[in-house]
């Protein structure tokens, strides 16, 4: 990687080339160069958050409560983009028959480390663009004939749920959904709904580990097991979890877990993967076919074999990696419940409705609450548009309030304040 002065140099070229705004270029110098010194969270986690939030272009008076929709790539991340877009594009690799296109290719230095992140094996992981993606991968892929089940929540995303509504319309299968409670009370009452509703005709579990919808954690592992114990195969969607909180799809027991790293990794947006246990890669078809879709030995490499995309991403990717690791899983998945428990806290105090669950294990960076007779979308612009604060939620008064690691207590603080200015103010119109 560039050092940080050669970054300056190479990256000022660069944006004269391709038209690169001088600010963006200004802003990623003046980022500090280095994380802050891990030693200064053991003296002031305060202040060693409040110095992580220097790593991000986010505006210092813009409150970002979003992630769960997509995150923002901090310096070392996007320094690493331009990184790869300065060696690629020179065109000027050693092998005449080498060019930087990754569709193609195993791609080991960027394979590796991501599949040491989740925990799984090199030929288990295949780099993708998005959970949509692999979840397509996954219902496509997975033979099953008309009157065959998949089982999954109500609370599944559009990129998880629709390529089994596809497969339904054009092959007859069978969705069957499980009504999750808002709020989920424990573990205990998720596998009991899921135990009751497999029956002889289910083929497939698919469920999201952390769910769009409200941000519950289910319990993946035991799921996982209660499918297996069944003869069914286990699906995840974990969009939401890497860089949340640990991960590790070994330990999960599922046979098939997709993500999208660009939310809580703050990985570039394009970037995605999807794990497959070993014994399982051999029953998934292709969905995108160009050489070696059909070569088993490749693994789950050949169904990152999708033609011609960007490798620069995948810098950005193995940065985003370095950035969690250095900083460390553990204080970032414990940072996130704090500042979740927080919020959660201050809007129940407000007479929100929590639909997050009162299980502190079945949260953890996301606080979802129902605040009627608000309607979201009329606070949702409020905030942006005249105080710089993002949401999101859903109708008519679901609010989805995520808590990156770098969030601060005043930024929260600010954002109640907003808050009961809003409702007050509606309350007396």
């Amino acid at each position: 990687m560039l050092d940080r002065r050669r970054f300056i140099f190479s990256a000022a070229g660069l944006a004269g080339t391709l038209a690169i705004p001088n600010r963006l270029i200004a802003q990623l110098a003046s980022a500090p160069a280095n994380l802050p010194d891990p030693k200064q969270y053991s003296n002031n986690d305060d202040a060693y958050w409040l110095e992580l939030r220097k790593q991000f272009l986010i505006p210092g008076d813009e409150i970002y409560l979003n992630n769960g929709t997509v995150g923002s790539s901090p310096a070392p991340v996007l320094r690493a983009i331009f990184d790869g877009y300065n060696t690629t594009e020179k065109m000027d690799q050693q092998d005449p028959e080498d060019y930087p296109i990754w569709g193609y290719a195993a791609w080991n230095e960027f394979r590796d480390p991501l599949a040491a992140f989740v925990g799984c094996k090199r030929d288990e992981i295949a780099m993708l663009r998005n959970a949509t993606e692999a979840n397509s991968y996954i219902a496509n892929g997975v033979d099953m004939k008309a009157g065959d089940e998949v089982l999954m929540t109500d609370q599944e995303h559009p990129g998880g749920e629709q390529p089994w509504q596809l497969k339904a319309k054009r092959y007859g299968i069978v969705i069957k959904k499980v009504t999750l409670p808002k709020p989920v009370q424990n573990p205990a009452q998720v596998l009991n709904l899921f135990s009751d509703a497999i029956g002889p005709r289910t083929r497939v579990v698919f469920f999201s580990h952390i769910t769009t919808v409200t941000g519950v954690v289910l319990p993946a592992k035991e799921l996982c097991g209660l499918a297996r114990s069944k003869g069914v195969l286990s699906a995840v969607d974990g969009a939401h979890v890497p860089g949340m909180m640990h991960l590790n799809v070994k330990d999960l027991g599922c046979d098939m877990y997709s993500a999208s790293p660009h939310k809580w990794l703050q990985a570039p947006k394009g970037s995605g993967f999807l794990c497959l246990r070993d014994e399982v890669i051999d029953r998934l078809w292709n969905t995108i076919a160009t050489e070696g879709w059909d070569e088993p030995q490749l693994r789950a490499e050949r169904f990152q074999r999708i033609g011609s995309s960007n490798v620069p991403a995948l810098w950005g990717l193995r940065a985003a990696i370095q950035v969690a690791n250095q900083i460390g899983m553990d204080r970032i998945e414990r940072r996130h419940r704090q500042m979740c428990d927080y919020i959660l806290e201050e809007m129940i105090k407000r007479g929100a409705e929590s639909w997050t669950s009162p299980d502190p294990s079945l949260r953890c960076a996301i606080a979802t609450v129902n605040v009627p007779p608000i309607q979201r979308m009329d606070l949702e612009n409020w905030l942006w548009k005249t105080h710089k604060i993002r949401i999101r939620g859903g109708e008519p008064s679901k609010l989805r309030l995520s808590t990156p690691y770098y969030l601060q207590k005043k930024e929260i603080a600010r954002f109640l304040e907003k808050f009961d200015e809003y409702k007050k103010a509606h309350s007396e119109s």
